[in-house]
């Protein structure tokens, strides 16, 4: 592992950006911030990508019935989000590798610009194949991202700013929750669906121009200590990302492949993400790999049912999109609140009470999506259920990113970032995968009960997370 070394700051040559050249400051200066002089640019850098990723990610969850309507490929729906979680674990897998051997510097370049080509061809798309094509390419380059700014919170943040960073993070997306959802459904029915992701692509250039200068002398020259780049990581993750585009498409297979097929990715998928993930993560192992297993079912439980909340909504209550994603809004506006909080009482509020609190909430929202459908009770019911259900997300997501980064040593920070992303691709990806399963096999029923089959699979997932949760903890790494 590599050795701790203490910080070495140097000033750009605009006199302004102090650049972080090694491992991040053990601690910071009483007066200092995440918006102190040292970090204003690349803390408002860094919410900005994140702030355009989640505008990106609850306008789609908003408008895709009405895409999918309009470009008739309601088969397809379901793999329209899986399909870029899925993908991304081979973007975490590099981005991973690369920031660990070179800094996280031109992974986070690489990684933004097939971001934005992948949201120009789903924006310019015609057909819902050219769609889930364009998500799966800017799906690929978010799962990079997301990974090379986890490491550039390790590197240059002080483990007291850590959750304080995290928090900005998930306050990026409380804008985007109270107008994402509305000004989506707004565009897609005064002008095209289309704008929804093009609108996207010129802003992410001015949020990646405030990081860059910050991050120039991160770590450009491999370390010695730094782990070789691993072919078999990245076969891996192509694996694992097959079989979970195989286990989407399984929903409509015939016969007896519509039984085999499912259970055969599953199976692919369970020897293809563990070289990914720290050893003992599917046994729920003590320390990091309880954390990051405990990430991806929180995961899979929240997100699975995040995708048929607008369906519903639409569906059932016949609300257009503009209202339907009012759900949306205030499940992400509670996320980003319940974020700050923690946040702010992260020297007094511990990771297990954050865990059993948010653990709790979650229960709450998904119970509430449960009872709505299957009473018909009115939407308001489900709307304020989901945004105590993202509060419980947003107490519990940050925690488990520190818990995860503070079990790593510097030369793992990579790998533990892009495993504790993995874990959230693969576990989204999974759920809302055996959602569409649940989905189509409740559809002759007719009525709201396929809704009510993917909401209570969801209630399943967050019950397995509850029971698994004692096992998540932070574990000390060797210096």
């Amino acid at each position: 592992m590599a050795e701790k070394t203490p910080n070495a700051a140097a000033r750009d040559e605009t006199g302004d950006t102090e650049i972080v050249t090694d491992a991040a400051p053990a601690t910071a200066n009483a007066n200092e911030g995440v918006l102190s002089p040292r970090y204003r640019w690349i803390s408002i850098g860094m919410c900005s990508l994140i702030l355009l990723a989640a505008f990106e990610s609850l306008a789609v969850t908003t408008i895709m019935p009405a895409v999918s309507a309009d470009l008739n490929g309601q088969s397809l729906y379901a793999l329209a989000f899986a399909g870029p979680l899925a993908v991304s674990v081979v973007g975490m897998v590099l981005a991973g590798n690369w920031s660990d051997r070179r800094g996280p510097r031109g992974a986070l370049l690489v990684s933004v610009l097939l971001f934005t080509i992948g949201l120009i061809i789903a924006g310019t798309a015609q057909t819902m194949e050219v769609l889930v094509a364009g998500r799966l390419l800017h799906g690929f380059g978010g799962g990079g991202i997301t990974v090379s700014l986890y490491v550039i919170v390790a590197r240059v943040y002080p483990a007291l700013l850590q959750p304080r960073i995290f928090a900005g993070f998930a306050a990026a997306w409380v804008v985007p929750s109270l107008i994402g959802p509305f000004l989506a459904g707004v565009v897609a029915e005064a002008f095209s669906w289309h704008w929804v992701f093009l609108g996207v692509v010129v802003l992410v250039v001015p949020a990646l121009a405030m990081v860059l200068p910050a991050v120039r002398g991160l770590g450009q020259k491999p370390s010695p200590d730094a782990a070789p780049w691993s072919i078999s990581r990245i076969a891996w993750s192509a694996l694992a990302a097959i079989a979970v585009l195989a286990l989407n498409l399984s929903a409509d297979a015939d016969g007896v492949f519509r039984w085999i097929l499912p259970v055969a990715s599953v199976a692919v998928l369970a020897l293809a993400v563990r070289p990914l993930l720290p050893v003992g993560t599917l046994r729920a192992a003590s320390g990091l790999p309880g954390v990051v297993l405990f990430r991806g079912l929180i995961a899979g439980a929240f997100f699975g049912a995040e995708i048929y909340i607008p369906y519903l909504l639409t569906d059932q209550y016949g609300l257009t999109p503009v209202y339907a994603g009012l759900g949306l809004t205030l499940g992400g506006v509670a996320w980003g609140l319940a974020s700050q909080v923690q946040g702010r009482y992260a020297a007094t509020l511990s990771h297990q009470a954050c865990i059993r609190i948010g653990l709790a909430l979650l229960g709450v929202g998904l119970v509430a999506a449960i009872v709505t459908t299957v009473f018909a009770l009115p939407a308001l019911v489900l709307i304020l259920g989901w945004g105590v259900g993202g509060a419980g997300m947003g107490i519990m997501y940050p925690r488990t990113s520190v818990m995860a980064l503070q079990s790593a040593s510097p030369a793992e920070q990579g790998f533990t970032s892009s495993a504790i992303s993995i874990s959230d691709g693969i576990g989204s990806a999974l759920s809302i995968a055996l959602t569409a399963i649940v989905f189509v096999a409740l559809t002759p029923f007719g009525g709201a009960w396929p809704f009510v089959g993917c909401f209570a699979l969801a209630a399943a997932i967050g019950l397995l997370a509850a029971v698994t949760s004692g096992r998540a903890s932070v574990a000390p790494h060797a210096a």
